[in-house]
């Protein structure tokens, strides 16, 4: 237990202190990627062990994680070494699998999003299996928990590029949404299955820009459960990383943070009402980019996520669509608007 006092220290107390998940975020201003700047990032995630919990078993926790650009460089050489070759940087995405542990049910799960990258008009470039390390084989040191090992997924990438007759005409933004079609597509298709499937499958990023290293660990045990995170291939300008504390929801390996497109500390009050809109609304949705493929994107709530969750798929939607990320931020989370006398009245009308 941590002592309190009533002292003032600087320009906070101990009085107003909360409890909450950790987050943190470092970043290049430049945006020059390089492996200090993912090194500093777990850093800043294992200060910020606090911040998450453990169960029963210490050595399992609520969830940690990493959001980086895509390491294409580690990533390049490491397809290579399978047999994949990978387009430029930009022009490929990488999904970020938690696959089930069975060979059979595995085996399906990964020819649905081979199937899902098809109907988006993508082609499936192969499969890497990511790298984990269990136990420390010099120092006996555990990087996952038994009671997290004992529900631990199969952990893979999908790499998948634009169809050759599309490569060279493709922007990276109908990328971006092709890859978004095809994983909502796979959800779909996954989410009709049950048992060891259901349970198990799960994308955690699809992207041609980011990346999600995450899991039902502690904070000092991600990078080196991810030898990847080690590697000095492993280069980025941003990393955002997240210690959980579970509130509303049970630990489990797909509820750690960060998640596509955020990183969350709080908890969401109004999530019931907020979902009940979204699901009203659905049968309005259009959008020129989309078209038909609309039909792929909903439900855009997907049934028991945590708020954290459920706040990045809204945000996916809008952005995907075609706002800016601070756009779509800003309609998610408005500032006190109806009583603000003095607020313009093009801003109140936005806010409406």
């Amino acid at each position: 237990m941590r002592e309190h006092s009533s002292r003032a220290q600087g320009l906070t107390s101990s009085l107003i202190e909360k409890d909450a998940c950790g987050v943190g975020f470092v970043a290049n201003i430049r945006g020059e990627a390089s492996h200090s700047i993912v090194e500093t990032g777990i850093e800043v995630l294992k200060r910020l062990e606090h911040r998450g919990a453990c169960g029963c078993d210490s050595e399992t926790g609520d969830g940690a994680g990493v959001l980086l650009q895509v390491p294409d460089r580690l990533l390049r050489e490491c397809a290579a070494e399978t047999g994949i070759e990978l387009p430029a940087a930009g022009h490929y995405g990488v999904a970020m699998t938690f696959l089930p542990p069975a060979p059979a049910p595995r085996e399906w799960a990964m020819r649905c999003l081979e199937a899902a990258c098809a109907r988006a008009g993508l082609r499936a470039l192969g499969w890497r299996d990511v790298p984990v390390v269990i136990v420390d084989p010099e120092t006996g040191q555990r990087y996952v928990g038994t009671v997290a090992d004992g529900k631990r997924p199969h952990i893979a990438q999908l790499f998948a590029a634009p169809e050759r007759e599309l490569a060279h005409t493709m922007s990276e933004e109908e990328l971006e949404r092709r890859l978004y079609i095809a994983r909502r597509s796979a959800e779909h298709a996954i989410a009709k299955e049950s048992g060891d499937i259901a349970y198990h499958t799960y994308v955690c990023s699809f992207s041609s820009r980011t990346i999600v290293y995450k899991g039902m660990l502690v904070s000092s045990q991600l990078d080196g459960f991810f030898p990847d995170l080690r590697d000095p291939r492993c280069e980025s300008a941003l990393a955002l990383i997240h210690s959980r504390f579970s509130t509303n929801t049970l630990p489990t390996w797909r509820l750690a943070h960060p998640f596509r497109f955020m990183a969350h500390n709080g908890e969401i009050n109004t999530l019931r009402g907020n979902c009940n809109w979204m699901t009203a609304r659905e049968k309005l949705f259009a959008s020129p980019v989309y078209g038909n493929d609309m039909t792929e994107l909903v439900p855009v709530i997907a049934p028991g996520q945590s708020d954290s969750a459920s706040f990045d798929n809204a945000l996916e939607l809008l952005t995907r669509t075609g706002r800016s990320l601070p756009h779509a931020i800003t309609m998610m989370i408005p500032e006190a608007w109806e009583k603000h006398e003095s607020m313009p009245a093009e801003r109140k009308a936005f806010y409406q």
